[in-house]
């Protein structure tokens, strides 16, 4: 049975220009997983005050991330693509597609059909299952393969927040630098609004009546909090890190209701307890991007010495490394035998 292997990433726009920023913004926050509202009051708030007031700004922003080669996220996941391919040898072929902007969906898995595979194999490169990422990833591709006369068997990996492969990565990033020279270390993962975490409890009750900072059951498996603790439990208890020793942090927030505590929230209170150095983990990217390069290098960077501290210091992701690509093969053949 020949395979294929999707890895699904969120994407980035083709070039920090005003234009296109602005189609990649629109693509993005017109998906009703991502701004989950009534449609045409998604469709005024997206185009009628976020897009045009926020894509100059985030121009500025993409254009201190951009590379002379390109976009970082875009670049390390094309490098892991083919050193993956690499690692599997011709057992499996690997794809890469980008939720928004390109390689688009709909043109890799227009090429993934025309080759007849028996199976295919689904990765959205998103370690903590989210209705926004991995949701939208595997609900969009769905919808363009049932579009297929020929639909062949398909797997998919929804979350892997708990992967031995991945935890070591991380934990081994970590362990580049002395953690002993940092005052605390912080877990910063990406927000979201609390009403989209509460979504996932079936029984109706909101997260915070299922223990999510403290333990995973099968109430809570899914629930994005509650594996943003675990991952963290996990790394944390390789690092021999004591709980005193550590904070799990939100970032990227919009307004007040999303997941807390938040991340610049939190460095400020940090700088205010007199702490100079801090490290930080961002282990809901898999790649580093705009929101660990920008967000957490340079601007909480900025944060913390304005309010006392010296020295935020970024874990870099995993990228393309050659940990990251063993413990991916490892994942992928758990689920293609």
């Amino acid at each position: 049975m020949k395979t294929a292997l999707l890895l699904i990433q969120l994407g980035t726009p083709d070039s920090p220009s005003v234009k296109d920023v602005r189609k990649y913004l629109s693509e993005f926050l017109n998906d009703p997983r991502v701004i989950d509202i009534p449609a045409v009051a998604r469709f005024f708030l997206v185009n009628g005050i976020i897009i045009p007031f926020r894509t100059p700004k985030s121009a500025k922003i993409y254009q201190q991330l951009w590379t002379k080669d390109g976009s970082p996220l875009l670049l390390y996941s094309q490098s892991l693509q083919k050193k993956l391919q690499t690692s599997f040898c011709n057992d499996v072929d690997v794809h890469l597609a980008m939720r928004y902007g390109n390689p688009s969906m709909e043109n890799v898995l227009e090429e993934m059909r025309k080759k007849n595979y028996s199976r295919l194999l689904l990765l959205p490169l998103f370690p903590q299952y989210a209705s926004a990422t991995s949701g939208s990833a595997i609900e969009r591709a769905m919808k363009i393969i049932h579009k297929w006369w020929v639909i062949p068997e398909i797997r998919t990996i929804s979350q892997f927040y708990d992967d031995e492969g991945f935890i070591s990565c991380f934990v081994e990033k970590g362990k580049q630098y002395n953690i002993n020279d940092y005052d605390h270390v912080l877990f910063s993962y990406h927000g979201l609004p609390i009403r989209q975490v509460d979504k996932v409890h079936a029984d109706g009750k909101p997260c915070a009546n299922h223990n999510c900072e403290n333990e995973i059951t099968e109430e809570n498996k899914f629930c994005y909090k509650a594996t943003c603790y675990a991952t963290t439990r996990l790394i944390a208890k390789k690092l021999n890190l004591p709980k005193e020793k550590y904070t799990v942090c939100f970032q990227s927030r919009l307004d007040k209701n999303w997941l807390e505590p938040f991340t610049d929230k939190t460095i400020i209170a940090q700088a205010e307890k007199g702490e100079k150095k801090l490290l930080v983990f961002s282990p809901a990217f898999v790649a580093d991007c705009l929101e660990t390069i920008i967000e957490i290098g340079n601007e909480y960077q900025q944060l913390f010495v304005a309010h006392g501290g010296e020295k935020v210091q970024l874990v870099e992701s995993l990228n393309d490394s050659d940990a990251w690509i063993e413990a991916l093969r490892k994942l992928i053949q758990k689920q293609i035998g």
